[in-house]
């Protein structure tokens, strides 16, 4: 008997995990038959596709095209403030549900990934892989849905701030004392812990960026 298939992703997952895989990049043009080809499927459900991830922000219209949309500093912020709020709401309540298991997987995350320093981008798809973890620990599926999208609008950045020298290894320290607190079943310093976190990883990126803007001048 053979093995069932594992399920085939449909075009959205696909177009989805090109753009945060950096396979598409803001101002990048996306055309349905090319889409079609790459992915080997037919052109309608990439155009439905494409329509639901307009919808949501993540393609913006250049005329008639479609390009994978961008952020700007306030659209940043905007999106770093909720992603703050409901990081810290998740830290909190898997403090307060997570089983001992999702726990010992953290730890097992926190630890396995110092061997990641010095490739920014395993270092990214670990730190993405982490904080989902953190996501389902926390038992709200109300709050998973919620921090799925702002993880998908991040896809749009197009630089990790973990590529900045430096951040890497501060970023896993920080890691290491979220995970204390939900082990220690401390919401308040988990909530504390993860939104420091984030605020450093926003500031960090706010740097990078003014670095860049100086440098083109």
């Amino acid at each position: 008997m053979s093995a069932p298939k594992p399920p085939q992703k449909d075009a959205y997952e696909m177009i989805l995990e090109a753009i945060d895989m950096g396979i598409y990049t803001p101002g990048d043009r996306l055309v349905e038959s090319e889409l079609a080809d790459r992915f080997g499927v037919s052109r309608t459900p990439i155009r439905e596709a494409l329509q639901r991830l307009e919808t949501q922000s993540l393609l913006a219209r250049d005329g008639r095209s479609l390009i994978v949309a961008s952020l700007d500093h306030n659209q940043l912020a905007e999106l770093y403030a909720v992603r703050t709020e409901l990081e810290g709401l998740a830290a909190r309540l898997a403090a307060k549900h997570a089983a001992p298991e999702e726990v010992r997987v953290l730890r097992e995350m926190a630890a396995a990934d110092w061997d990641l320093l010095g490739d920014p981008a395993a270092l990214s798809r670990a730190n993405r892989r982490f904080h989902t973890q953190i996501h389902l620990a926390s038992h709200n599926r109300y709050l998973v849905q919620q921090l799925d999208m702002v993880h998908r609008t991040m896809a749009l950045l197009a630089t990790t701030s973990l590529a900045v020298e430096g951040r890497g290894i501060s970023a896993l320290r920080e890691h290491q004392a979220i995970v204390e607190a939900i082990g220690r079943g401390d919401a308040a310093a988990a909530d504390t812990a993860l939104r420091t976190h984030i605020s450093r990883a926003f500031e960090t990126r706010l740097k990078h960026d003014a670095d860049g803007i100086a440098a083109a001048r």
